[in-house]
């Protein structure tokens, strides 16, 4: 049976079988190597060199970049008719995850290959992949992305860089400032965004030693201390005018449609060093003893243990189920059209609310890891001697990268809702019956089989999600998005439903054919999960619904999220204590 080709946000309004997602345990022996390879590149030739990175000895990052290139890390998204390897997106993620332990040096080689290089090949002409992108690739040039100015962050389209054609008509002469910029301070190309005549907004490929581009000083960061962020200078820069971009004045669509990519990948970056995280706090937990005992031992050590493994389980899940789909939908396009490229996007931006829901929930985990592990190692973790400090000064960046967390999760419903306003997917209809189902009492009877409890949970907050997202909307209807803060509580059930989802039907995928052990590791992950997400799915619902309603409204639709906000976790702790046992066992996160 052939599987069925998924709508983006379909999944709120739709039962996935679980053979139709991809998993980690799907990898191809390719993809297994790929993986092995640069985890073991990482270790060997990275790690050691972590500390005098952090010092900002960018000799070590270049050095380190031009390996990778030698290695094929910077080749894996270039098209093979320019000598990439052209792979698939679940690839290109479990290298991402693999490279992310080591730090800044990943943040410097997942800016080069993503937002620094797609915007050649995916808008670049025949000329200038046939100059660029062979040195980027080889990793002999560096790549940069200038969007951000110091006036405008999540407003990308404000920006207030000009480009002039010059008298000859040969330059375009940019002026203005961009802000943040990761590789700014020893990049070769740079993509950088301006307004010619401050209307057209529009991208520009740009050489470092273009007359009047300035490299600023490095910023004194909170972290990620070893990648280069600076200012990049235009006064009165001379670009040619072959290296504009794509098209004039349709510079948003490279912006945007590169921030998506951006934030899938950042996905599988972040899950990557939540497992290094743990792996760590591990290792420290069996070693470190209070009252002649290891801390590893203490019910409130195994807990947060629990929890973070669970977390990690879920945000795995979600990551590979998105890249399963995002190859499911590429590879359905031809090579050979003329306008590939343009199909390839439109490919992607049909996932855009679930490459925002990734960087949204996956960087969130993150958080939350890298706290607990850092309260797992006490005062010691307060130290720079002990990684948990850089874990932790690493990972605030994450819910500002690609879009801050706040701005990723109020595109979220807005998304979805367009999708259903043109059509796509039968929102409305599947909140009419939402409506009735919250007016007809009823207990639903649930099969005695593994996960049917958390599936039927699963359903019970898609009908959650569609009440809320159907009472703003009839409420305020065209102007719902003005409404951050009910997007916010809509997205915030968006969210733990597609990580939820993902989670059980992973398990459910790979249950019958798992050994003993392996089986109750699935059950306790996703009952320890299932408990985490239906509080916080049930905590925006009801934050949700006094923010819409009052009086008798209110009082119904609080009934209704009690209704099909149960879960029951009966065995919660000792699913807890299982997965604790094992992690500390290991030492290391337990689905690896």
């Amino acid at each position: 049976m052939s599987k069925k080709l998924v709508k983006g946000g379909e999944y709120l309004v739709a039962e996935t079988p679980c053979a139709d997602v991809f998993t980690p345990e799907d990898f191809s022996d390719e993809q297994r190597q790929m993986a092995n390879t640069a985890d073991q590149f990482i270790a060997t030739e990275i790690m050691p060199h972590v500390e005098e990175i952090d010092q900002q000895d960018f000799s070590k990052v270049i050095a380190g970049l031009r390996r990778a290139g030698e290695l094929g890390f910077l080749m894996m998204d270039a098209p093979e008719k320019y000598g990439g390897l052209e792979l698939d997106k679940a690839t290109g993620m479990v290298v991402s995850e693999k490279i992310a332990r080591s730090g800044a040096f990943s943040v410097a080689l997942i800016a080069h290959t993503g937002i620094g290089s797609l915007p050649l090949i995916y808008y670049g002409t025949e000329a200038q992949k046939g100059k660029y992108l062979d040195k980027l690739m080889s990793g002999e040039w560096i790549a940069s992305y200038c969007l951000t100015e110091p006036g405008s962050g999540s407003d990308a389209l404000g920006a207030q860089a000009s480009a002039t054609l010059s008298p000859d008509g040969k330059h375009y002469i940019l002026n203005g400032t961009k802000q943040f910029i990761t590789n700014g301070g020893f990049a070769d190309l740079y993509t950088i965004f301006a307004k010619i005549d401050k209307q057209h907004f529009t991208a520009f490929l740009v050489e470092r030693t273009f007359p009047g581009l300035v490299i600023g000083k490095e910023e004194k960061k909170l972290g990620i201390k070893g990648s280069s962020t600076v200012q990049i200078i235009l006064d009165n820069c001379q670009v040619p005018v072959e290296n504009l971009l794509g098209e004039k004045g349709k510079g948003h669509k490279i912006a945007f449609n590169i921030l998506n990519v951006g934030r899938f990948k950042l996905g599988a970056c972040v899950t990557g060093a939540a497992k290094e995280a743990i792996a760590q706090s591990l290792q420290y937990a069996n070693i470190r003893k209070q009252f002649n005992t290891p801390i590893g031992r203490f019910g409130a050590i195994q807990e947060k243990i629990a929890n973070m493994t669970a977390a990690i389980y879920a945000s795995e899940s979600l990551v590979y189920r998105l890249a399963g789909q995002l190859d499911d939908k590429l590879v359905t396009i031809p090579k050979d059209l003329p306008n590939y490229y343009e199909e390839y996007q439109r490919g992607i931006e049909e996932y855009a609310a679930e490459c925002s829901i990734a960087k949204v929930f996956c960087s969130d985990v993150l958080a939350e890891v890298v706290d607990e592990v850092l309260q797992i190692h006490g005062g010691y973790g307060f130290i720079s001697e002990y990684p948990a400090e850089r874990f932790y000064r690493d990972e605030r960046i994450n819910r500002i990268f690609e879009g801050t967390n706040e701005v990723n999760r109020m595109l979220i419903p807005g998304m979805i809702l367009r999708k259903a306003m043109k059509g796509e997917i039968p929102l409305q209809q599947k909140a009419m019956k939402a409506f009735e189902a919250l007016m007809t009492p009823g207990l639903e009877e649930v099969e005695d089989v593994p996960f049917a409890t958390e599936k039927a949970l699963v359903e019970n907050l898609k009908t959650l999600f569609l009440i809320l997202s159907g009472s703003g909307v009839q409420k305020f209807r065209d102007k719902i998005n003005d409404e951050q803060e009910i997007l916010i509580a809509a997205a915030d059930i968006a969210i733990q439903i597609y990580a939820l989802e993902s989670a059980v039907l992973r398990a459910e995928k790979h249950f019958a054919k798992a050994g003993e052990k392996r089986r109750q590791l699935l059950q306790a992950a996703v009952k320890v999960f299932a408990f985490a997400a239906n509080e916080a799915a049930t905590t925006a619902a009801r934050r949700g619904v006094f923010y819409i309603e009052e009086g008798d409204a209110l009082t119904m639709l609080l009934s209704g999220i009690r209704r099909f906000g149960k879960y029951d976790a009966t065995g919660l702790l000792d699913a807890k204590r299982l997965l604790a046992k094992a992690a500390l066992e290991d030492e290391r996160y337990v689905f690896a």
